[in-house]
């Protein structure tokens, strides 16, 4: 069972992801995770953070001269934002003491009230610098581990969005493949499609001239994935549910669908379902 834990807090020190399940032999170095972590910083219209938060990272365990040793790997990203102002060490330090000035304004859509609520918090801090965004760097880290070991079973995960506010790909347009990754990341807003690359930058500039922001969905493609990967059997073992966890503890996602998902809601059943047929290559 492969499993990943993260640590740390948005304007802490450092962020930490341990993985663990890993087996021992798989080589990844620095770098190619770090070229992960690169391409998280993608994207037309993205916040200020995204262009001076450096991502340090540092491998720390589980890994000798290239190659994993079958214990947990962990990995350490430092808070480049933390070194570089005195006020982070003082407001995010662990030490005991207290802020002079705590806050209080939550965020709507965010963990923010509910969390101090629960826990009685009077700093809406203690909540948001956990519940916040900057733990999917974390995750992207971890992720890199994890398409590693993918690799190395012939399957191969490419991502791509296909809608930002009201601008969204046409039904039909061909979707990318593994080998179209650079052009997918050329893409100011990761669109495979050039017409819906657009379309999508001209709805980011008129909400950031109304100073507003958008959502969008985004579509994730498995290539070389075995048939029958996962449990008809058990709950917990049922891949489509198990993705569809992972994503909805994303931060900002609100809705995970598995093929045609949503849309197929408003068909007749003749309509939904695929017809079955034999093709003889596979």
């Amino acid at each position: 069972m492969l499993r990943f834990l993260t640590a740390g807090e948005s304007h802490g020190q450092a962020l930490v992801a341990v993985v663990e399940g890993l087996p021992a032999g798989l080589e990844i170095t620095v770098e190619e995770i770090q070229a992960e972590m690169a391409r998280r910083r993608l994207g037309y219209g993205r916040g200020p953070r995204q262009k001076f938060e450096q991502d340090e990272l540092t491998l720390i365990g589980g890994v000798r001269h290239g190659r994993t040793l079958g214990s947990p790997v962990a990995i350490e990203i430092k808070n480049s934002e933390w070194f570089r102002s005195d006020k982070w060490h003082d407001e995010m330090s662990p030490a005991p003491g207290a802020t002079n000035d705590p806050l209080t304004l939550v965020r709507p859509g965010h963990a923010d009230l509910a969390g101090m609520q629960k826990y009685g918090f009077t700093d809406a801090r203690d909540v948001l610098e956990r519940a916040s965004a900057r733990e999917t760097a974390a995750r992207v880290a971890a992720g890199a581990l994890a398409k590693k070991l993918l690799s190395y079973l012939g399957i191969e995960i490419i991502s791509h969005v296909i809608q930002i506010g009201a601008a969204r790909v046409v039904p039909g347009a061909a979707r990318p493949t593994p080998d179209d990754l650079a052009a997918v990341d050329e893409s100011d807003v990761r669109c495979f499609d050039a017409a819906g690359t657009a379309a999508m930058v001209a709805e980011i500039k008129a909400a950031s001239k109304q100073g507003d922001s958008l959502g969008g969905i985004v579509e994730v493609l498995g290539f070389g994935v075995p048939v029958g990967l996962g449990s008809h059997v058990h709950w917990d073992r049922k891949v489509d549910a198990l993705l569809a966890q992972a994503l909805m503890s994303i931060q900002a996602v609100k809705g995970v669908e598995i093929g045609d998902g949503f849309e197929v809601a408003g068909r007749l059943g003749s309509q939904a379902h695929d017809a079955i047929r034999w093709d003889a290559e596979n």
